[in-house]
Parts: C-alpha cells; sequence; structure tokens
C-alpha cells in the first residue's frame, strides 16, 4: 500500500535510540515510504544516522536537542521552520520509565514530567505554525502504564497519563485547522531498552517468559516494525478521517482478559 508519505517532513522526537529502538525504527521506516525524517534528539548518535539518511539521497537533519529544555525545543523547531517551511508530521516519541516513584523527590518526580511530557507540548506548541501551514498531523507515542499503572514509576505514568489528555484536547483544540491529533499506546514491546531491563534481574528468564505468556495474541512481544507500521499508517492520508483516538498496538495486552493466558 502506497501511504503517500514521499516527501512529507515528518519530526521524530527521541529519534536516536539505539538499533532496534522504537524511535529508530520509526525513522527507518518513513525513510523506506521515501520521507523526509527531521530527527530530533539529545544522543549523538543522530549526527550518525543524518549521515546514513543523507547517503540515501534523503535530505534529513538531526538536531541535537534537550527535550526537557523548552529553550532549546523552541530553537529546533525554529530551524525545522527554517529550512523547510512546513511539518506534515509530528511523532512525539520521546521518553524515558525513569523510575521517579512515591520514594522519589519531588524536583526527580518533575524532572520525569519535564522529559516526558512537557516535552510533548513545547514540540507542538513551537511546530505548530508549521504543522498549520500544511494541515500537518500530530501523533503522540503512549504507554499502557498510564492506563494499568507499573508501580515505582509516579512521574513516567503521570507523564504518559498526560499524554493521552493532551491528544484528546488537541484533537479538539485543532479542529479548526483540519490538524488530527492521535496516540499510539504501546505495551510489551521487545527494545534494546527493554532488554537490558530484563538483565538488570535475578531471574530475568523466568520473568520474561512471565510476561510474554500474558501477551494474549500469539504470546510473543510487539515488535517495534509492527509500531512504527501503525505510526505510519495513522499519520498518513489512509487514516484521514481519524483524530483524537488511542490506538492500542499490544496484542491485546491491555484490554484483554489475563485468564485467557
Amino acid at each position: 500500500m502506497d501511504l503517500n508519505l514521499k516527501d512529507k517532513v515528518v519530526v521524530v522526537t527521541g529519534a536516536a535510540g539505539i538499533e532496534g529502538s522504537i524511535g529508530k525504527t520509526i525513522v527507518d521506516a518513513l525513510a523506506d515510504e521515501g520521507a523526509i525524517p527531521v530527527l530530533v534528539c539529545r544522543n549523538d548518535r543522530g549526527f550518525t544516522y543524518e549521515k546514513q539518511l543523507q547517503d540515501r539521497g534523503i535530505d534529513s537533519v538531526f538536531y541535537k536537542t534537550d527535550m526537557s529544555d523548552p529553550a532549546q525545543v523552541e530553537a529546533t523547531a525554529k530551524k525545522i521552520g527554517e529550512k523547510y517551511g512546513r511539518v506534515d508530521a509530528l511523532i512525539n516519541n520521546v521518553g524515558v520509565n525513569d523510575g521517579a516513584g512515591l520514594d522519589a523527590s519531588v524536583e526527580d518526580f518533575m524532572k520525569s514530567i519535564k522529559l516526558n511530557l512537557t516535552s510533548f507540548f513545547a514540540m507542538t506548541k513551537f511546530c505548530l505554525p508549521y504543522l498549520k501551514k500544511v494541515k500537518g498531523n500530530i501523533l503522540n507515542i503512549g504507554s499502557k502504564v498510564s492506563l494499568t499503572g507499573q508501580g515505582g514509576t509516579s512521574g513516567y505514568a503521570a507523564s504518559k497519563g498526560g499524554v493521552l489528555g493532551l491528544t484528546r484536547e488537541w484533537a479538539v483544540d485543532l479542529l479548526d485547522f483540519d490538524i488530527r491529533v492521535n496516540a499510539i499506546i504501546i505495551a510489551e514491546s521487545w527494545t534494546p531498552a527493554y532488554d537490558a531491563w530484563i538483565q538488570t534481574l535475578p531471574d530475568g528468564k523466568a520473568r520474561l517468559e512471565a510476561i510474554v505468556n500474558k501477551i494474549p495474541l500469539e504470546h510473543r512481544m510487539t515488535t517495534p516494525q509492527e509500531i512504527a507500521d501503525t505510526c505510519l499508517f495513522t499519520i498518513s492520508e489512509k487514516a484521514s478521517h481519524t483524530t483524537g483516538q488511542f490506538l492500542f498496538v499490544d496484542g491485546g495486552y491491555s484490554h484483554l482478559d489475563r485468564a485467557i493466558s
């Protein structure tokens, strides 16, 4: 299916994760569709990804940005506007499950909110003039933690709950501009970060098996590619009358009765 994403300018935050991360997988999928991924992240590996994309003939740019700093986010959005003049889609993907729980300081809680929620607001606010020019759309990457809880991660859970609230709020705010706003909700996805977490557990293999067995569909984790594919469809013209929606890409993990597992 041709998603008509060729030459579309798509801004992806948290785009410079290591190979196999959700952000990097989204960027690769966009490039394969002929889109122009604009990488925004704090990690220097984004410069390597930028060169790889440019070597493919794609007019892609990496902007190193601390997403928890609104001034840096504003400066980056301005650079994007100056270079491309428009944003066809914004994918707010940045996020770190940082474990700022009830035992954390208020400062650590607020730090989590700044990275995982305020960054979404700031990037959307400062990219909005360029989205309005072309009736672009916004896709927020959420987490099942916002709906199910996890324990020990108040900052991340609160942030991801806020992301869902903003998705519906912005969908209403931007109706007059024909700008669609949706969210993808992820549960258990096998990423390098997930693998690293499992490796820290003394019973990691058993814990992983227990988690996988609770995923209803096929008893396996969602792949980053499956998430990326859903992202691309959602920002494309093929989803042109979909807004204010939470799309779950989780093999039924968030909704189906665990008793069936």
